[in-house]
């Protein structure tokens, strides 16, 4: 079991409001979390066929018998009257905290329930896969280059991770979109999942996508909504600011684990990783992810951003964070090159950061001039930027 930073800002939620509601992919961990936090709340499964006829028949009553202490309600969504039923349970003990967790990896589904019973009521966490930090803890610890190459998810980080995202990627498909009330070709997804790993951390151009696929960019716009929401891709939009330079404004696309991005392009190994044309691309996705993964729990109000102009200038990543701005580059190979400095230096007079770094895979932290700093991974998994 992995220490996961999530644990105490889900104490504190759970201290200010009656429910709190954990979002997350499948296998993302969240009902180990939420046990574990919670050891004397009773737990019900809302996708284990008697217990869902329970909650269907007379979910109040269910709610009020399940537990006397607390109650994990796992993927909530499978039995929509419990939404309702939990805004009734909660106004009648409206002074009593903490006393619900809600768990769910269908976000559409769950976050309509929650906006339209629970607006007010219930605090909302995103679970993310492990980070490198939280990888490292635990009675079983992961070094910070297996994660890379696995990915997050518990059960595929601690195994074959090819064989258990194939598996996973089978059921999603096949069967947990249709039971979302997502209406996507399993066949057409899987394809489209494959060409934004060979694109990955590219800027989307849907039309491109969809005459390679024989769709219209219209279904492409639909189908990347789809993986968003179930977790797989991540959409990061581009700063603005009028500095008289045409900025480029088109997103850039993720996919968000970096196990799964090496099983779609058919890496299995980190020798195989180190030699592969994707490896560049590959690194700076997944720095970007984990600093993003901690920065969300860290900086609850960080927003991520990427910077590029019409003229090639870029930063890799902009955490906004409402005081202050923080640049991050990310470069596979060395971070204290000069021509890499240089350009994160002009790309600073636009955006005007608080300080910027250049994260590489080497150890420690170097000062590389005024408001730049170099920082090998393991700084930064521990908090560096």
């Amino acid at each position: 079991m992995f220490d996961r930073l999530a644990h105490d800002l889900l104490l504190d939620a759970a201290a200010q409001f009656p429910a709190v509601a954990i979002l997350g992919a499948r296998q993302v961990g969240k009902t180990t979390l939420a046990r574990t936090t919670f050891p004397g709340f009773a737990y019900a499964d809302l996708e284990n066929p008697r217990t869902a006829d329970r909650f269907r028949d007379d979910a109040r009553f269910s709610l009020d018998h399940t537990g006397r202490q607390g109650v994990v309600l796992d993927e909530c969504q499978a039995v929509p009257a419990v939404f309702a039923a939990l805004r009734g349970a909660i106004d009648d003990r409206r002074s009593e905290n903490g006393r619900f967790v809600i768990l769910g990896s269908a976000q559409p589904a769950l976050v309509r329930g929650i906006s339209e019973s629970l607006a007010g009521r219930v605090a909302v966490i995103d679970l993310d896969p492990l980070t490198a930090s939280e990888a490292a803890t635990g009675d079983a610890p992961r070094d910070w280059k297996s994660l890379w190459l696995k990915g997050g998810f518990p059960d595929a980080v601690r195994g074959d991770f090819r064989g258990w995202w194939e598996a996973y990627l089978r059921m999603l498909l096949e069967r947990d979109l249709p039971q979302y009330g997502v209406s996507a070709d399993p066949v057409l997804v899987r394809r489209l999942l494959t060409m934004l790993a060979h694109q990955h951390g590219g800027l989307f151009n849907a039309s491109a996508l969809g005459s390679s696929l024989a769709v219209s960019h219209h279904v492409i716009q639909r189908y990347l909504d789809v993986l968003e929401s179930v977790f797989l891709v991540r959409r990061l939009a581009p700063w603005f600011r009028n500095v008289g330079k045409r900025l480029t404004k088109a997103p850039k696309v993720y996919i968000r684990d970096s196990g799964l991005l090496h099983h779609l392009l058919n890496i299995s190994t980190l020798d195989e990783l180190d030699n592969h044309p994707s490896r560049g691309a590959s690194w700076e996705g997944f720095v970007i992810e984990d600093v993003i993964r901690r920065e969300r729990l860290v900086h609850r109000t960080s927003q991520p951003w990427f910077w590029r102009t019409a003229a090639g200038a870029e930063i890799d990543l902009l955490l906004d964070r409402g005081s202050e701005r923080i640049a991050l580059e990310v470069k596979a190979g060395r971070g204290d090159d000069a021509r890499a400095i240089r350009s994160l230096r002009d790309s600073m007079r636009d955006v005007e950061p608080a300080r910027a770094w250049i994260v590489d895979q080497a150890d420690g932290i170097a000062s590389l001039g005024p408001g730049i700093a170099r920082a090998g991974f393991t700084s930064v998994m521990h908090g560096a930027p």
